[in-house]
């Protein structure tokens, strides 16, 4: 299973093949600290957040919707959902990493079920 540390790099999103890839400015949360704040008490993100080693999310305290992918451990999304403020998300038993965007931010990004992503930094 890929170790990050806290930082910042870039997310690769691939779809089916077909689309162009696309390109997305990455927060890295791999921490206890960094996983535990996460996007509270922030009113945007530039990008997205991927919280690691993580299965499930809550956004008790946050102040926007975001959307929340999950992702195995080859980097595979296996669920995406899109979770207002003061929800507590399921754990998903195979997901090892979960994405955070804005709402309405993964479907631009053509990030759906079966997709691939790829973490630089």
């Amino acid at each position: 299973m890929a170790r990050w540390r806290d930082g910042r790099g870039e997310l690769t999103v691939r779809g089916n093949g077909e689309e162009a890839p696309v390109r997305v400015p990455l927060e890295v949360a791999a921490s206890y600290r960094a996983r535990t704040r996460g996007l509270l008490g922030r009113d945007s993100l530039d990008g997205a957040l991927l919280l690691s080693p993580a299965n499930s999310v809550h956004t008790f305290r946050m102040r926007m919707p975001i959307d929340v992918a999950y992702l195995d451990r080859r980097l595979r999304v296996i669920a995406v959902r899109t979770m207002p403020p003061g929800r507590l998300g399921l754990p998903r038993p195979r997901a090892r990493h979960v994405l955070e965007a804005e709402a309405g931010a993964m479907e631009g990004w053509g990030l759906r079920v079966g997709a691939r992503v790829e973490v630089n930094l």
